[in-house]
């Protein structure tokens, strides 16, 4: 009776010490226009706070303010790669802290540079740097007096899964994925015993996404294109046969497919059949600020 009660007791602070964790879609669609959807986006709330940023491409920012989002409460930013669909609305959010108490640091993570790309570091520095940078004016967030303060981390290319930041009960951990010549980042963020894991623009090749993703409880995969795609596409991107292929081998709990273009929208039963022939669990097809809570 004493083991019964003092097991009882354990498990209920354990569930007390859970967070209520939710991930909602900002932006669901990709680069074009005419799909009617903000550009990739996601958001990941804690026990009803905005904590956790991935990508923010152009749209986002409208979204963030629909569904109340506060930037003072923005603990990290990850960026997958620096597509411009990806990243175009940093420096919205950025100056709309202005008018908020935003305060404290705020970490920014992102890929390494190529003869295609800047570092995550220089990127930001492109964007914000005093005298030098695009929107200058915005340079005093890198300042180390700065109220809001943002710290860039850069993260080198990697094969094996890497712990990049842990606070409190959040542990992020990141690996890379192949996105053509475009350096690109998969991210996997643990809350408790709760995981979420993105796996951005990639297309398989590394096969790396499946040792990240390995029991995770949500997926977010980007179905940009559709069954059968060759050429760039493929190179750029999954195909529905290869997102089930990695659901499967990861044992996902939910599948979310997300960046949806106009070349899959419509397409989604199609879609679905394909992966499905590897991937037997729970598929979803996300919209702008769709929402799925982690329980």
């Amino acid at each position: 009776m004493i083991n019964y009660f003092y097991m009882l007791a354990i498990t209920t602070l354990f569930a007390l010490s859970q967070p209520n964790i939710k991930l909602q879609v900002l932006g669901s669609g990709g680069p074009e226009s005419g799909d009617k959807r903000a550009s990739s986006s996601y958001l990941i709330w804690v026990d009803g706070k905005s904590k956790v940023l991935i990508d923010f491409g152009g749209g986002a920012s409208l979204r963030f303010e629909e569904v109340n989002a506060k930037i003072e409460d923005l603990d990290v930013i990850l960026l997958t790669h620096l597509h411009v669909d990806h990243t175009a609305d940093i420096p919205v959010l950025l100056k709309s802290s202005f008018f908020t108490r935003a305060s404290g640091n705020l970490h920014i993570y992102g890929p390494s540079n190529n003869d295609f790309m800047p570092s995550t570091q220089e990127f930001i520095e492109r964007l914000f740097e005093d005298n030098h940078g695009a929107w200058h004016y915005l340079g005093d967030h890198l300042d180390c007096k700065a109220r809001l303060q943002l710290k860039t981390h850069t993260i080198k290319d990697t094969r094996t899964v890497k712990s990049i930041y842990t606070q409190g009960n959040l542990h992020i951990s990141a690996i890379s994925v192949h996105h053509g010549p475009i350096p690109a980042i998969a991210y996997r963020v643990q809350i408790g015993n709760k995981s979420i894991t993105f796996s951005g623009d990639m297309n398989g090749d590394y096969h790396t996404l499946e040792k990240l993703a390995a029991g995770t409880d949500i997926l977010v995969a980007h179905n940009a294109v559709p069954k059968g795609a060759s050429g760039v596409a493929s190179k750029l991107h999954m195909t529905p046969n290869i997102i089930g292929q990695i659901a499967k081998q990861s044992k996902t709990k939910m599948l979310i497919l997300s960046h949806r273009m106009l070349r899959t929208l419509g397409k989604e039963a199609e879609s679905k059949r394909e992966i499905k022939k590897y991937y037997k669990g729970n598929i979803k097809f996300a919209n702008d600020k769709s929402y799925y809570m982690l329980k």
